[in-house]
């Protein structure tokens, strides 16, 4: 047995042989801390080799693994049809945005199934979980409640009701004594997820886990913790919103990127079916610098509303805003609008944009709605009513084809819409007689402004 003394990134887990004022991956700085490693050696003969006998991918049985319904339609949906039993899923979220809300009306649901589940918590009482409950009616007999932070305990507590969901919450407040670092370290977060994972695996039992978030929005500890689980889901939304969106980000058992909607509600969250509908509900007809741009989320395709705010300043260095578009496409989108779209009026204005109901789009679908709404800002005229807009710009101002055309039509045609712009090389690709919505094929930027405007 050997001792061994290392230092360790709070932030990213990477490891070195000495202190660091910054960590060389990561970019943070202070975050290294001492740690010691023993290492023990292992013989090379086990006393079970059965259990580690290859086999032959032919022979390999696939009868396919019943799914457990959590009883929200569009979280079974994210989760590739429900949750799978002896699967990792774990997910984080910003404090106070509703993650053990979202986890106890699951329990909730499974309990009213018959099956068993086990609430362990390493932050709240269980008087302060009762009272959660009562709220979320939620005071099944099959939901045991574990107030405790040691995992040896909750394991030992697991093995002896048999559960056939464990719920942690959260991660970061559960420690092993196996390891000497104190909780939420890298150390304790890898060791702890290591055990819940084999755990999960050997009893075949459904491993749900609580992530807290850093500052820069991502899953608190190594990022070989989103590595190791089967499923990472993450809950987004404002607090001062009622909608909260959860995404999955991995997906083993699914498609990744698929989205969830709900509703924050006093008596719990509560599933929106259609939020193409919420997120242009209150859209404005007839006023300039709006823009219905149709997104593909994971495999379904949402319209959301792309408002554009274009005003003269007098500043010599004018702002670009965006909320919900990623920053960088905004300034490639604004730099070809004045190259290739002559929009001279652009270096002497402020551009704010923003995508309405709290939704974050990062597909280059949408780059031909945001060009066409701060064009529309620009030109005070507003587009052709009841038109949806889908497209990638490239620099050369041409109209790019992108994928899902037939999702994209199909779901701006359910909800009333009565002409859609997009690519003509999308167009080319399709029977347009199969659609009663008017298609608008485009090729370049120019050619969308001549076709997408009300005539002045």
């Amino acid at each position: 047995m050997a001792n061994k003394v290392v230092y360790v990134c709070n932030e990213c887990g990477y490891e070195s042989s000495k202190w660091l004022g910054k960590c060389p991956v990561c970019s943070e700085w202070n975050s290294f801390f001492e740690q010691k490693i023993t290492k023990t050696k292992h013989s090379a003969q086990t006393s079970d080799t059965t259990r580690f006998r290859s086999e032959k991918i032919n022979t390999v049985d696939l009868t396919e693994v019943p799914r457990m319904d959590c009883g929200f339609t569009e979280l079974n949906r994210v989760l590739g049809g429900g949750i799978v039993p002896g699967s990792v899923c774990l997910l984080g979220g910003d404090p106070g945005i509703g993650k053990s809300t979202l986890l106890l009306q699951v329990c909730k649901n499974l309990a009213r199934q018959g099956m068993r589940v086990l609430y362990a918590s390493g932050e709240e009482s269980k008087t302060q979980i009762k009272m959660r409950a009562i709220r979320l009616n939620a005071t099944e007999e099959e939901i045991y409640l574990h107030s405790e932070n040691e995992l040896n305990d909750i394991l030992n507590e697991a093995n002896s009701i048999k559960p056939k969901i464990l719920v942690i919450d959260s991660i970061q407040t559960i420690y092993t004594e196996d390891s000497p670092s104190t909780p939420g370290t890298v150390s304790q977060v890898r060791e702890c997820t290591m055990r819940l994972m084999r755990y999960a695996k050997q009893e075949n039992v459904c491993v749900l886990i609580i992530g807290h978030m850093t500052k820069d929005g991502v899953i608190a500890g190594p990022k070989v913790l989103e590595h190791m689980v089967d499923c990472v889901l993450y809950f987004e939304g404002e607090k001062q919103s009622a909608y909260r969106i959860i995404r999955s980000n991995k997906n083993r058992f699914g498609s990744s990127n698929e989205i969830a909607v709900f509703d924050m509600l006093g008596t719990g969250l509560a599933e929106i079916t259609n939020p193409s509908e919420l997120f242009i509900s209150g859209r404005v007809n007839g006023v300039s610098g709006s823009a219905i741009a149709c997104t593909l989320e994971g495999s379904r395709p949402i319209l959301a509303e792309v408002q554009a705010l274009v005003a003269k300043t007098n500043y010599n260095n004018p702002r670009r805003s965006g909320t919900g578009v990623d920053t960088n496409r905004l300034f490639l989108i604004l730099a070809v609008l004045e190259k290739r779209a002559g929009l001279s009026f652009l270096p002497q204005a402020d551009v704010y944009v923003n995508l309405t109901g709290g939704l974050s789009i990062s597909e280059p679908a949408c780059d031909l709605a945001i060009a066409m709404a701060i064009a529309s800002g620009v030109k005070n005229q507003p587009l052709l009513p009841d038109c949806a807009v889908f497209g990638e710009l490239g620099l050369l101002g041409e109209i790019r084809l992108v994928g899902g055309i037939e999702k994209r039509i199909s779901e701006a045609e359910k909800l009333g819409f009565s002409r859609c712009l997009l690519p003509y090389r999308n167009y080319t690709l399709i029977n347009p007689n199969d659609y009663q919505i008017e298609l608008l094929p485009v090729k370049s930027i120019i050619e969308a402004f001549s076709k997408g405007f009300c005539e002045a």
